[in-house]
């Protein structure tokens, strides 16, 4: 049985040494967005699988059941914020870092908040925004923002399922 996914590489991969033999520019284009594209997660993913390694050593279920798990509340999800804010890489990062917290026992919510705000209150971006759109439409939108992360991380958690952490 032919694996569908295989032979779509085997395309993507034939269309790329093709496009570059024969000089199409849409496929050059797409070979040198793949390769620019490997090259940014080379050099973020290494130091993201080190501190969920990190992560899954040196924490203890435990603690993590503790601070982040069913029985947290919203202590947990300000927690997910705190632990969020200093993420740089964005979601190449965030998602591995979710999912091993996802393992050892933080709940759905607490999760899917952490997640939402890896993308929200990153402070290399706050610093940025700020400095552009000034501090006052910054705290704003934090203010409007955070609420509604923790807000649909609930019904989200409801929606997908139920919490088995």
């Amino acid at each position: 049985m032919i694996r569908w996914k295989w032979v779509a590489i085997g395309a993507y991969v034939a269309v790329l040494v093709l496009s570059f033999a024969f000089g199409f520019g849409p496929g050059m284009t797409m070979g040198k967005n793949l390769l620019g594209f490997a090259e940014e997660m080379g050099k973020i993913l290494p130091a993201a699988f080190l501190l969920i390694g990190l992560l899954d050593e040196w924490v203890p279920r435990a603690k993590v059941e503790e601070l982040l798990g069913r029985e947290s509340g919203l202590k947990g999800h300000l927690l997910a914020f705190v632990i969020a804010a200093p993420f740089a890489g964005g979601l190449y990062v965030s998602l591995p870092v979710a999912a091993a917290l996802y393992e050892k026992g933080a709940s759905l919510e607490v999760v899917l908040t952490f997640l939402g705000a890896s993308t929200l209150v990153r402070i290399p971006m706050m610093i940025f925004e700020a400095s552009f759109m000034g501090i006052g439409f910054t705290l704003a939108r934090l203010a409007v923002s955070v609420p509604l992360v923790i807000g649909s991380s609930f019904v989200l958690a409801r929606l997908i399922g139920p919490d088995t952490g």
